[in-house]
């Protein structure tokens, strides 16, 4: 004896296209996700970077006059661009005194998921200093 199935043709395959759908976000979200977290590990690696290359363009005139190591402002600036620019980044660079904060900026394209790319940030801050002082230094 052979049973109709009737209405229920084609129910497995709408339940298949729909389980191959949520398959496909979860790998976005695993995929995209882990580069995005990849590109703020870089971008936090790229500031710090260019801000420790901005941190070593003391200004010696000032650094001889009063001891105080203060950064020349421009050359500052353009080495911690010039390290971003290197690395294929960009982004922002503000010094201040001895201090400089750098904001790398990393562009991270999304291939998975239908949502618009994301623009990476992370910040830090370098201060430079003239050096270790005689009771500074360890013996080894």
């Amino acid at each position: 004896m052979t049973r109709r199935l009737g209405g229920e043709r084609g129910s497995v395959s709408a339940f298949v296209a729909v389980i191959a759908v949520g398959l496909v976000m979860v790998a976005g979200l695993v995929y995209d996700g882990g580069q995005i977290l990849a590109a703020q590990a870089t971008a936090r690696d790229l500031a710090a970077n260019a801000a420790r290359a901005g941190a070593q363009e003391i200004d010696l005139d000032a650094l001889r006059a009063d001891g105080i190591p203060l950064l020349d402002p421009a050359r500052a600036a353009d080495a911690a661009h010039a390290y971003l620019q290197r690395s294929g980044a960009d982004g922002e660079v503000v010094v201040d005194g001895a201090r400089i904060t750098v904001t790398a900026r990393i562009h991270q394209d999304m291939r998975i998921l239908p949502v618009p790319d994301r623009d990476v940030r992370a910040t830090d801050t370098a201060t430079a200093t003239a050096g270790l002082d005689e009771g500074d230094a360890t013996d080894g």
